[in-house]
C-alpha cells in the first residue's frame, strides 16, 4: 500500500465512524423524543401546606 492508498483506506475508515456516530446520535434523539412528556400533560407543582410553620 502507498500513502495515497493508505490515506484513503484511513478516510474511509473515519467516514464509517462519523455515520456510525450519526446513528447512534439520531437513535438517541429518537429514543429521548419518544420518552418525552408534553409539558401540557405536566402538572403544576403546589407546594405543601404543612411545612408553613404554623401559618394556616
Amino acid at each position: 500500500m502507498d500513502g495515497t492508498q493508505r490515506e484513503s483506506a484511513q478516510s474511509r475508515g473515519e467516514q464509517v465512524q462519523a455515520a456510525e456516530r450519526e446513528a447512534a446520535r439520531r437513535r438517541l434523539l429518537a429514543e429521548a423524543e419518544a420518552d418525552r412528556v408534553p409539558a401540557e400533560e405536566t402538572t403544576r407543582a403546589v407546594p405543601d401546606r404543612r411545612w408553613r410553620g404554623g401559618q394556616h
